[in-house]
């Protein structure tokens, strides 16, 4: 029997195909982020952890699982909460979920995008507040999205998602990517490549669904923001810290842009103050991969992993 450590609440199925393996499963089970003591404390001796991303998985806690431990599966697609150098270093199989939560993110993504354009955002705070109002024709005019154009960076299956819901209302595609994507989806979404600063240049709405790493920290700021029409829109359903966030209050309150719409955050679960400030900014709390469906079926592909592992045989999402 060996020991797996689950670090957050995770749907139940997840935890039944551990226990049915015949693994003792320690779960802190609790919506609220563990302390990082007791966190170190409680995976002293597991030869599995299951890792939400609001785990920092690193050599401190590698360290304080011992050297039996042989797999971190991460119950996420973004993996940059986890050292995966460190993790190689000490022969431990690091995992993620992806692919099980493309198409959520995807419908959030594009909600985000309705939200911004339309202005639904603050439309619902005017009325939730009681403030007077009535019907106009320039009553909160918002921008429609038909032969409009999305720019995506990163077509992976998110973006991909992303730009087949865009296409349905009448949107063209461009994208911006480390490689060029295969040429089937590229007809599928009329999409073709370009650079990152034409994307910025032609795009109507951006939306973001490149992975974090060091090359993408800030990969829009100041500069990015002032190359962008002044009628565009940004959407953030990635990493918060793809986006300089200060930089994008500036260019929201100053009319660099036209409006954001924003899933992560830079310092998650802290947002810029000057954010919440901005009318123009839609703001919703990590939501990409949340429904029942999406979560049971990353924490069972999570278990499968761990499972995998200790079992011997190669899992079903290592991270390469």
């Amino acid at each position: 029997m060996s020991r797996v450590v689950v670090t957050g609440r995770i749907p139940k199925p997840g935890l039944d195909i551990l226990r049915r393996a015949g693994h003792e499963v320690d779960v802190w089970d609790s919506e609220d982020q563990q302390p990082r003591e007791q966190l170190l404390e409680q995976v002293r001796g597991a030869d599995a952890l299951l890792t939400l991303l609001t785990e920092k998985v690193d050599a401190e806690l590698l360290d304080a699982a011992g050297d039996q431990l042989q797999v971190v599966a991460n119950v996420a697609v973004g993996y940059n909460n986890v050292d995966v150098e460190v993790c190689r270093e000490r022969g431990v199989v690091a995992t993620n979920t992806p692919g099980v939560l493309t198409e959520a993110t995807g419908d959030i993504a594009m909600g985000l995008i309705l939200m911004a354009t339309r202005r639904l955002g603050e439309g619902e705070r005017i009325i939730r507040s009681g403030t007077p109002w009535q019907w106009g024709m320039f009553y909160l005019l918002g921008s429609g999205l038909q032969r409009k154009t999305l720019g995506v960076v990163g077509l992976g299956g998110i973006g991909a998602a992303t730009a087949r819901r865009a296409r349905a209302f009448g949107m063209n595609v461009i994208y911006s990517s480390r490689s060029q994507a295969p040429r089937d989806l590229e007809l599928e979404l009329g999409a073709h490549r370009v650079d990152l600063d034409t994307l910025l240049a032609e795009s109507d709405v951006l939306s973001l669904h490149c992975p974090y790493s060091p090359a993408t920290h800030h990969l829009l700021g100041s500069e990015e923001f002032a190359a962008m029409k002044p009628s565009a829109y940004v959407v953030n359903t990635a990493r918060g810290p793809v986006i300089d966030e200060a930089a994008l209050v500036e260019a929201l309150q100053s009319g660099q842009i036209a409006g954001a719409g924003l899933d992560v955050f830079e310092d998650e679960p802290e947002v810029h103050p000057g954010l919440l400030e901005c009318e123009n900014a839609v703001l919703v709390p990590h939501l990409g991969s949340a429904t029942i469906e999406t979560r049971t079926a990353m924490a069972t592909l999570a278990a499968d992993n761990a499972v995998a592992v200790l079992a011997g045989e190669e899992p079903p999402s290592p991270i390469r």
